[in-house]
């Protein structure tokens, strides 16, 4: 993943920033004690972007992948709609619990732009109920160019979205932060619709760490530098984390990318350890008998 990317990542402050005001708002209408879900995974299976995760000898690397992490962003479903016998073969592959997050194709979002979509969203949704219960959190991601003058098409199509299929979002352009006012009006009309919004945490575009929650779902999407820092910004995390589960988040959904895919299931491994030891989670830490340093 080479968004965000940069030459030097020695020279960035990945501090988080404090959460947005109305974060702790909405997770405390939520709060009921209970131990949040949470999914943690790579953003693809496949042996060649995760060079050197798969043991000599492995015929399936979905069903290895599926025994190692408990969830997966599946950003293929971005370049192909892929027929229902497809996600059910998925679905079969997969154990109890796993789930799959998968990101909605780009004739969608960088072709049509939300423009007249309907019919092409019900076609996908088709496809991918077939996962059944192991069907997680849809996201939807707009192109870099993708400006707030488009603001009503993002309104039709939340407001179309079947309100039993959980969506987040990812909005790219900086106005979309930058300008207050249209940040809050996107803030609240995610809010009001139950939609996640996506969290980003890349070295190139800190504008989009906005750390607001719009619902009672941390969706992360985590872009290491393949750089000694990858480990202290997950630290940061597991405590940002730590914090939004005493104020009542429900559900975690936290995927590893790196600039260099294949570095990430070790990052991965160290992250799950972190959660398993301060949220109390029960994750299965991959390949934890091969663990070695990322650096």
């Amino acid at each position: 993943m080479k968004f965000g990317s940069v030459n030097h990542p020695d020279t960035i402050d990945f501090t988080l920033p404090q959460d947005h005001k109305d974060t702790l708002r909405v997770l405390s209408a939520k709060a009921n004690g209970i131990t949040p879900d949470v999914f943690v995974g790579c953003a693809k299976w496949n042996r060649a972007d995760l060079k050197g995760f798969y043991p000599r000898g492995t015929k399936d690397e979905l069903i290895y992948y599926a025994s190692q992490f408990n969830a997966i962003e599946l950003n293929a479903t971005f370049y192909r709609i892929f027929p229902l016998e497809q996600f059910a073969k998925w679905y079969d592959k997969t154990p109890k619990g796993f789930k799959f997050f998968p990101k909605l194709n780009q004739e969608i979002s960088h072709w049509k732009r939300l423009n007249a979509t309907k019919d092409v969203v019900n076609h996908y949704l088709y496809n991918a109920s077939h996962l059944k219960e192991k069907l997680g959190t849809i996201f939807l991601q707009m192109h870099n160019n993708f400006t707030p003058k488009d603001f009503d098409k993002v309104v039709q199509f939340i407001e179309e979205w079947p309100k039993t299929v959980p969506l987040a979002v990812e909005f790219r352009h900086t106005d979309w932060f930058n300008d207050i006012t249209i940040a809050e009006e996107l803030y609240v009309l995610l809010e009001e619709n139950n939609i996640s919004n996506i969290v980003v945490d890349t070295a190139g575009r800190r504008d989009l760490l906005h750390m607001r929650l719009t619902n009672s779902t941390a969706f992360v999407r985590y872009v290491g530098a393949n750089h000694t820092s990858d480990y202290t910004r997950l630290d940061d995390w597991v405590k940002r984390l730590e914090l939004w589960k005493t104020q009542g988040v429900k559900e975690i959904n936290f995927f590893v990318h790196q600039n260099i895919e294949e570095a990430s299931p070790l990052l991965s491994a160290y992250f799950i350890g972190k959660l398993n030891a301060t949220l109390g989670c029960k994750l299965t830490v991959p390949n934890k008998p091969q663990q070695q340093s990322l650096f």
